[in-house]
């Protein structure tokens, strides 16, 4: 393997693009030292990869992950329709439960993939208060996020099977080649198909008119999903904040404010 490119560092992982001894370009991930996140992130390409477009796998260690390289176009509606239809149909094919069998990170951060017999009680038990108890987040709003919790039941939606999905999948975590979105860098699992389209709307992604509409095509959304886009993006802004600190605070307590005022 020969490094041919230096891509820059995201979590303590060095970045870069290589060359096989054959020919073919590859993207690198490694440092850290020994953890579980590499194989955690290959098994969740792997399994999107059975129903959507995933960089191949080509090799994975504790200390690194090797990817087929991506290359990179610009994001077209056409593009973003077919993104839209395949995400559909990768969450339509669903996952055993809700969780998964293999350790869960996002970021470098660990998460709870322990089976859960429904969305909120996942979501509640799994996601948003071990979070919440590590974002030094004051008392009060730590109560606010606590009153969430309490009201998963009644402004979850009506029940659904658990979906395969990304479960990190906001813009950067799309790359855009082969006339579609190309899924990377997964925090993969049985969840709330709604999830991955909160975490797309989080941070703008192109076309995302575009991509909703094809995904309702596909799959039509159950009423009320719009509403319901705070509460699941309550999970990543928590994240943000035990990553970057206090700066994501005011987004969280908002997306906090509009899931209280909306039933609760």
């Amino acid at each position: 393997m020969r490094f041919a490119e230096n891509l820059g560092s995201s979590h303590g992982h060095r970045l870069r693009r290589a060359a096989l001894d054959d020919g073919r370009d590859v993207f690198v991930k490694a440092g850290g030292g020994a953890s579980q996140v590499f194989r955690s992130e290959a098994a969740g390409l792997r399994w999107l990869g059975e129903v959507a477009t995933v960089p191949e796998v080509i090799e994975v260690a504790d200390d690194r992950l090797v990817l087929a390289w991506v290359p990179a176009e610009q994001p077209t509606p056409a593009a973003a329709e077919r993104f839209g239809r395949e995400l559909a149909r990768m969450h339509r094919a669903g996952a055993p439960g809700f969780g998964a069998p293999w350790p869960g990170f996002i970021a470098d951060l660990p998460m709870d993939n322990a089976p859960a017999d429904d969305w909120p009680s996942f979501y509640a038990a799994r996601r948003v208060l071990p979070f919440a108890r590590r974002a030094r987040l004051a008392a009060e709003d730590v109560r606010l996020i606590e009153r969430v919790v309490e009201c998963l039941p009644e402004v979850a939606g009506p029940p659904e099977p658990p979906a395969r999905i990304h479960g990190d999948l906001w813009s950067g975590n799309v790359l855009w080649s082969g006339g579609t979105g190309v899924l990377v860098d997964p925090a993969a699992h049985g969840g709330h198909r709604e999830t991955d389209l909160a975490m797309l709307a989080l941070f703008g992604v192109p076309y995302l008119d575009r991509i909703l509409a094809a995904y309702q095509e596909e799959s039509p959304l159950a009423d009320g999903w719009r509403e319901r886009v705070p509460l699941h993006q309550v999970h990543p802004l928590l994240v943000h904040v035990v990553l970057f600190g206090g700066s994501y605070r005011d987004g969280l307590m908002r997306a906090v404010s509009r899931v209280l005022s909306s039933a609760c």
